[in-house]
């Protein structure tokens, strides 16, 4: 697998760069957060990270040692690559799971014979609908609402999510439908 540009790779590149050699090395992540609203927008949003969910049984010592394969380093939390200064990696705990839901299936996306998995169109919003509902992060309902007009998504399943989840999902849901209908 051939290196980016690491001047100017985005989110895209960046998580099939990391995920292909990842994915070589046995360890299986998934794409979740803001890069996936980068990826789905097709760079309307830029997110700044990749947050990876990080396999359940994925030791931190095989991690790191993939990440350093490809010229990454840890510096607190976060994995960074000296040629690449806009754009920086977090593995975050398993599972993966939005809000109180954690049976997520993520997409999976062959990428040059590898496996890399990637939150749904439908669960990257329901994802940004949750930091709306529980943290009233106004820049993540607008998130949402630029992948559900760029992508196929199952409203049903977001108008459920909604529904179930704990705190005043209704109305977020309304207001998610009433700006999507514009």
């Amino acid at each position: 697998m051939e290196e980016p540009n690491w001047s100017e790779v985005n989110e895209e590149g960046l998580w099939k760069f990391v995920g292909w050699h990842l994915a070589n090395k046995g360890i299986q992540s998934v794409l979740v957060g803001g890069a996936v609203v980068a990826i789905y927008s097709k760079g309307a949003y830029r997110s700044g990270d990749l947050d990876l969910v990080e396999p359940l049984l994925s030791r931190a010592a095989d991690i790191k040692s993939a990440m350093e394969s490809i010229g990454f380093h840890k510096v607190n939390r976060h994995y960074v690559h000296p040629k690449c200064k806009h754009l920086y990696i977090e593995f975050v705990s398993a599972p993966v799971s939005i809000g109180d839901d954690y049976k997520i299936i993520p997409d999976e996306k062959e990428f040059q014979g590898k496996i890399l998995k990637i939150l749904s169109p439908t669960d990257c919003i329901k994802d940004r609908l949750a930091s709306y509902l529980h943290f009233k992060a106004r820049e993540c309902l607008d998130q949402a609402l630029l992948v559900a007009k760029t992508q196929k998504f199952d409203l049903e399943k977001v108008r459920e999510w909604c529904l179930n989840e704990a705190g005043n999902g209704k109305d977020v849901f309304d207001e998610f439908v009433s700006l999507y209908k514009r």
